[in-house]
């Protein structure tokens, strides 16, 4: 009974083969949107790696390669002749016309940004209740001059005759633009065409059904041991101590390293979510030892890389106490996917996203979010009655208000910059204003100001709010200017030292949604 479970959870995955595209982890997550599984992999995956998995459906990502080209990379002809339903998307489409005999050559016109498409042939399955005038999102500067042999083109753009082709015998389908953004309007309903009615799938994926079996997994790997996590209060670590807590009941030790650059009474806030839960939380006020750590340092980069090797060492003290345990980690789907992991094209690094460290006392790695996008671990934060504040709590950096407060750090400083942050942080919460990130910045810069019959010289202070969907690009928040009067009006009658406050109209390009 137990191995039939297994398996009905292994055959409803769908493969998301990856061969350089951006969009990789925005497909997985398209398909996850519509309740089935998705797993991404290397486009290199052997084929007894495949079927071994035996997915219900494969998709082939995009890329940067021109598939003609030497270098490139390539599949196997035996992909195709798995049986398995597979959707090819651009690159993905030259892939599979040039291994099954057709032709790919470059444009003579390219396709870039949105593009009108005619869906020529309504009874291919993927077109079912789209309308044929369809909104898409070209990239490419090749294109599919001449089809495989069986293959039918069912649709077309000004400038590409076959803009999405298939064999429907051999439930092969491929199509030029991007149905996983949200600038192909019709995308999303086209990838559940595809998942519902080529795939058949049964749509069974859910959070509590990844709870269930996680819960019952935790158990499994740490029996009666202990476990360590160090807590930074985020939404992944957050939720790992919840998930944690509810798996092995006062098994959990988390470990939450207050270096003193929290924001405005966050570090209690933090302290209060988890008590009287059935778990040992250790609060270690760090504030005076990284601060005399950070005296006189005003280079961001400096002031980071000191503050996370502080940290690993207050902590690794203090995870000392427990040797023989566990150590847990949020590491979450997209850490592992940018780690090289799945795919071995490396985005970033993540520490111990490869395993445990070295010389370490822990005796196992235990990452219940590993599987996860951000999304759906805020959803299971909510799931398992997480406090929507940290739920969903905004993107913050590890080195907290470190890199928000430009120049050298104090305790006056800091405090300066929590004190501003927490009133706009206030008054937008007043307003019914929720954006993508907002927050204060104290620059080192001082300007002449008038108080009462007095001249002042204190600081400038600068507010940020960005609209963004991704984090990857922003647009600046158009805050109502009675908002931003009664926010500058509050921060400097309240907040001593400071004496000006301005509002950053950048977009990123070309800044950066942080100030350092």
């Amino acid at each position: 009974m137990k191995e039939t479970k297994k398996q009905a959870v292994k055959n409803q995955t769908v493969l998301v083969l990856d061969f350089g595209g951006q969009y990789k982890e925005l497909i997985a997550r398209r398909v996850r949107e519509c309740k089935v599984h998705s797993q991404i992999l290397a486009g290199s995956t052997p084929i007894e790696k495949i079927k071994e998995l035996d997915p219900i459906g494969i998709i082939l990502t995009g890329g940067p390669h021109s598939v003609y080209e030497e270098g490139s990379p390539h599949a196997s002809k035996e992909l195709f002749e798995l049986g398995i339903p597979i959707l090819g998307i651009c690159y993905g489409m030259h892939l599979m016309a040039y291994t099954l005999g057709g032709k790919v050559k470059s444009c003579s016109v390219s396709e870039y940004g949105t593009i009108n498409a005619t869906l020529d042939d309504m009874d291919c399955v993927l077109f079912k209740g789209l309308n044929p005038n369809a909104v898409t999102l070209m990239s490419h500067g090749d294109r599919v001059y001449t089809m495989p042999r069986g293959f039918k083109a069912t649709a077309h753009t000004q400038d590409c005759p076959i803009a999405a082709m298939y064999n429907e015998s051999k439930k092969l389908y491929a199509v030029q633009f991007h149905p996983e953004v949200e600038r192909t309007k019709q995308g999303k309903k086209l990838l559940h065409n595809f998942l519902y009615k080529v795939c058949k799938a049964k749509g069974d994926y859910t959070i509590d059904d990844f709870i269930q079996r996680e819960l019952v997994r935790i158990r499994e790997q740490v029996g009666d041991k202990q476990v360590v996590l160090g807590l930074s209060g985020g939404v992944d670590s957050s939720v790992c101590a919840a998930i944690l807590e509810k798996a092995i009941p006062n098994q959990l030790t988390c470990i939450f390293v207050d270096h003193g650059m929290m924001r405005k009474n966050e570090g209690d806030e933090i302290e209060r979510a988890f008590a009287g839960k059935s778990l040992n939380f250790v609060r270690v006020n760090a504030e005076e030892r990284f601060l005399s750590k950070l005296e006189g340092v005003s280079d961001p980069e400096r002031k980071r890389k000191i503050i996370g090797a502080e940290f690993v060492r207050v902590f690794e003290e203090e995870s000392a106490k427990f040797a023989g345990s566990f150590l847990a980690q949020g590491t979450i789907y997209p850490d592992v996917v940018e780690s090289g992991l799945t795919t071995g094209a490396v985005i970033k690094s993540h520490h111990n996203v490869g395993g445990l460290p070295k010389d370490t006392k822990f005796i196992g790695l235990v990452e219940p979010l590993r599987s996860l996008f951000k999304d759906e671990v805020r959803e299971l934060g909510r799931k398992l009655g997480l406090d929507e504040t940290l739920v969903a709590r905004q993107p913050f950096p590890g080195p907290g208000l470190a890199v928000r407060c430009i120049g050298a750090i104090t305790k006056e400083r800091l405090d300066i910059l929590r004190d501003a942050d927490y009133i706009f942080r206030e008054e937008l919460a007043k307003a019914n204003l929720n954006y993508g990130q907002f927050f204060a910045v104290l620059t080192n810069m001082r300007t002449v100001g008038v108080m009462g019959d007095g001249r002042t010289y204190n600081y400038v202070l600068g507010l940020r709010a960005v609209i963004t969907s991704d984090f990857m690009t922003c647009e600046y928040a158009h805050i109502p200017y009675p908002v931003l009067d009664v926010v500058s009006s509050r921060i400097v009658n309240e907040v001593q030292g400071v004496s000006r406050v301005v509002y950053d109209i950048t977009g990123k390009p070309p800044a950066t949604i942080e100030w350092e």
